[in-house]
């Protein structure tokens, strides 16, 4: 029997990308991947716009509360991806997987706020967990 395959995404509030790239993830994996998700300097709840983005999708993020990243998470997961440049993760003894930068452009830099902006970051997230999904679950990539 297999071991679930883990990702572990990471941004500094946990409280909007890195929530939006686990809820797109537990969408679109089904259960076969552990999904978790967590931030530097987390914020008290997820951003309202951010889960209403995801939504529209058909990921929930409506239980979620952000969480502080803790070394064990970076030692269980499997996969490890920060989404933006701000998050400052380092490599701990015992790890085992690479750290990932998505750097997720800010439609805000062209004018593009509000609901509007982050729907288009959340399309770059969930074009990126595809593909991180895909290389997750493919036998010949484990």
């Amino acid at each position: 029997m297999t071991q679930r395959p883990s990702v572990l995404f990471v941004c500094v509030h946990n409280a909007g990308k890195s929530q939006m790239a686990a809820a797109i993830m537990r969408l679109l994996a089904g259960g076969p991947v552990e999904v978790r998700s967590a931030g530097t300097e987390p914020d008290a709840r997820v951003h309202d716009v951010s889960a209403e983005a995801a939504a529209e999708l058909g990921a929930d993020m409506s239980d979620q509360v952000p969480t502080r990243l803790h070394t064990a998470m970076l030692i269980d997961a499997d996969r490890v991806v920060i989404l933006g440049n701000e998050a400052k993760v380092a490599s701990v003894p015992g790890m085992r997987a690479p750290i990932d930068t998505w750097v997720i452009p800010d439609p805000a830099d062209r004018g593009i706020d509000g609901l509007e902006r982050v729907r288009l970051m959340c399309d770059d997230i969930a074009e990126r967990v595809r593909a991180l999904l895909a290389g997750l679950t493919d036998p010949m990539d484990r």
